[in-house]
């Protein structure tokens, strides 16, 4: 497998080939611009040496040797520094064939007019000399220009190389920036911007093997997985609004039966409704409510919806295991029963009416059967779990709903027991003892009228006048006193209500005060302290020989009724005695909700009964401790 090469490699060579060929034009015309500034010294050198020969004619021939070698030598020294160069200055000559050969004419003329100086000669062969010489350095310095001038058009074409080197370079680098980062950064930005506009399908082709080439094979991958959970969000949002229309069917449901169970004011209401419910709900044919025994032996028909009339008829109360509705107490779950024409059921009603499968959903309360829901199709069907689990909660609140009216019809059953108990006290503490009195009177006035006394009989006459009497307010006040109706958040209305009434029909003064701000009372224990007020009131009538009454009420810290008035009292220690049915009757009433009731009486000083009302709580625990 071939190695990927990498942007930075693809930079680097190029990179490295531009500066190779830049470093390599700038060594080439450095070393040119060498060779000229080497020349140039080179001619300038030349030209000393025709000064120096012209110097050196000027000269007397013949002088003295000493006044001449100076010059001599400076001339070999420069011929020698011409020969050798010397690099440091720089200076050298730009060797070459016609320069070589100049070279060596001019040194053969130096021999030659060294030698005419250093030997006797003639003038005119020094001068004749010395001219040849010059005209040799000026060969040499011709030669030498004209070889420096090959050596300026070299240099200048370098520089117009190196100039369209520069332009190569930066077209080149234009170019290589475009081809390995601007088109692959712009093909990648094509592709986001076709990502960006919900094409999931946009793939960027992979032309290179490095960065850039992993880049868009990443952002392939990339827009592959985008698609593919893409396809799979959409998967789970339609199988998620499949689920939440689902949950949503289940809260209706809920909620209608719910609706149902609340508004319900019968069973057979009850059942009817919650039948044609289960039906909508399943999508069922037809549907059948049977209730269960308490032995489970055998199961009612309580409610049908859209039951054929005959198959609601024949099945009206089934034994258990004797179809394939009714199940036993132990083995009651949700079943899926299919209906099977060639071997139907032992009665085969539902055969008959062409249903194929049978859905049983037990009504279960507290691990007990209560009875079940069948519900009847005409095709084939399979419960999931979920569909299992919304049939059992619904059959779970059918059978609350059930438990709930059963309950309610025995709390009306007891509170109508309850009233009755209370109606069978008051009459027999009151009414009955009254008839008792008269009963034992009437015998006696016939035992008078045997005896012909007429004062005897005068008397007891007297006495069944004022027991009818009494038996007459009795009545009266338990009229007013089933009547007398507490408010829910104040009980204060009823107490002025039964104040004002005790006031009509006794002409007794009537005094109410209250102070404090407390917690409103119960209903069910406004009642009960209203009774006991209207107790307190009655003995109040019956035996206190009072003018005036007061009744004061404080709501803080806890609930507290005083009725008192200014009649003749009597001891406390008669208010124990089993006669006194009065106080009796006020202590049970009390005691129904924890409450205590208070007797503060002495003879001549007027009677107070006080009532202390606990607060809920401490009702409730004081009821527990005391049932305990």
């Amino acid at each position: 497998m071939r190695r990927p090469t990498t942007l930075a490699t693809k930079f680097v060579v190029v990179g490295g080939t531009l500066l190779a060929l830049a470093m390599a034009s700038i060594g080439l015309t450095l070393w040119v611009t060498w060779q000229l500034e080497g020349g140039a010294a080179a001619v300038n050198e030349a030209g000393r040496m025709r000064m120096q020969a012209w110097r050196l004619a000027a000269t007397q021939h013949g002088a003295a040797p000493m006044a001449a070698r100076p010059l001599l030598r400076r001339m070999d020294d420069t011929l020698a520094l011409l020969g050798a160069g010397d690099p440091s200055r720089p200076l050298f000559v730009p060797w070459a064939d016609e320069v070589r050969s100049r070279f060596d004419t001019v040194q053969r003329e130096w021999e030659a007019l060294r030698a005419a100086w250093t030997t006797p000669a003639a003038a005119a062969l020094v001068t004749a000399r010395t001219e040849a010489f010059v005209d040799a350095v000026d060969q040499l310095v011709s030669a030498i220009e004209h070889r420096l001038s090959h050596w300026t058009a070299i240099l200048n074409v370098i520089q117009m190389a190196m100039m369209a080197l520069a332009i190569a370079s930066a077209v080149v680098s234009l170019y290589v920036g475009y081809l390995f980062v601007l088109d692959p950064v712009a093909r990648l930005k094509a592709g986001l911007a076709s990502i960006a506009k919900g094409d999931l399908a946009a793939r960027i082709p992979v032309t290179s093997r490095d960065e850039f080439g992993e880049l868009t094979e990443g952002f392939n991958r990339m827009a592959q997985t985008l698609a593919s959970l893409y396809r799979n969000l959409e998967d789970k949002v339609r199988d998620k609004t499949a689920s939440l229309e689902i949950e949503r069917q289940r809260l209706s449901a809920l909620y209608e039966v719910s609706a149902l169970l609340s508004r319900a004011g019968s069973l057979d209401e009850l059942a009817r409704g919650f039948a044609r419910k289960m039906r909508t709900i399943t999508h069922a044919d037809a549907a059948a409510i049977r209730w269960s025994d308490e032995t489970n032996s055998r199961y009612l028909l309580i409610a049908g919806d859209c039951l054929p009339e005959a198959m609601a008829e024949d099945e009206s109360c089934l034994l258990t295991g004797t179809c394939l509705c009714g199940q036993g107490q132990g083995r009651a779950v949700t079943r899926v029963i299919p209906i099977h024409p060639a071997s139907p059921a032992p009665l085969g009603h539902c055969a008959r009416a062409g249903y194929e499968t049978l859905v049983s959903v037990p009504i279960t309360h507290q691990q007990r059967v209560l009875g079940e829901v069948d519900l009847f199709h005409r095709s084939a069907r399979a419960v999931s779990e979920d569909e299992r689990s919304l049939l059992e909660t619904l059959a779970s609140h059918l059978a609350s709903g059930m438990e709930g009216l059963r309950a309610s019809a025995l709390e009306r059953e007891a509170a109508v027991a309850e009233e009755r108990s209370l109606l069978a006290r008051e009459l027999h503490d009151s009414i009955a003892q009254s008839l008792a009195f008269l009963k034992i009177q009437v015998q006696l006035l016939r035992d008078a009228v045997k005896r012909k006394d007429l004062p005897a009989a005068e008397h007891t006459i007297g006495e069944i006048d004022a027991g009818l009497r009494e038996s007459t307010g009795d009545v009266r006040e338990l009229l007013v006193h089933f009547r007398t109706r507490t408010n829910a958040e104040d009980i204060e209305p009823a107490l002025r209500a039964t104040l004002r009434k005790f006031e009509h029909q006794t002409g007794l003064a009537t005094h109410f005060s209250t102070e404090g701000h407390g917690m409103p009372l119960d209903p069910d224990r406004q009642v009960q302290v209203l009774h006991v007020i209207q107790e307190a009131l009655s003995n109040v009538r019956k035996h206190a020989a009072a003018r005036q009454v007061w009744l004061d009420v404080r709501q803080a810290p806890q609930w507290r009724f005083i009725v008192r008035d200014d009649g003749h009292g009597f001891a406390a220690r008669d208010a124990v005695d089993e006669t006194h049915v009065g106080l009796r009757i006020m202590r049970e009433r009390a005691a129904r909700i924890g409450a205590q009731v208070e007797v503060q009486s002495a003879p001549g000083g007027g009677t107070s009964i006080v009532l202390t009302v606990p607060s809920s709580t401490a009702a409730a625990t004081r009821r527990e401790s005391e049932a305990a």
